[in-house]
């Protein structure tokens, strides 16, 4: 699940480095079906960040693996 993850988010990190942010992939727990990212560069302070997380980060990976329940971001 892990690998599936990953690979999404590698898909993902183009579109957000192009806006000066990126992604990294923190923690994918297995049981719970929790992902847990962390938002850098212009991500990390963009007002809406919390919205791309949902609507375009979480939306893509459950869409790929939808063993994920919800995708968290943290500090």
């Amino acid at each position: 699940m892990k690998e599936k993850v990953a690979k999404v988010i590698e898909e993902i990190r183009p579109f957000l480095q192009a806006d000066g942010g990126d992604l990294e992939l923190v923690n994918v727990d297995e049981k719970t079906g929790i992902v847990q990212v962390r938002l850098k560069g212009r991500c990390g302070c963009c007002p809406s960040a919390q919205m791309t997380l949902k609507s375009v980060v979480e939306q893509k990976i459950v869409e790929v693996v939808p063993e994920v329940k919800s995708v968290e971001r943290v500090d």
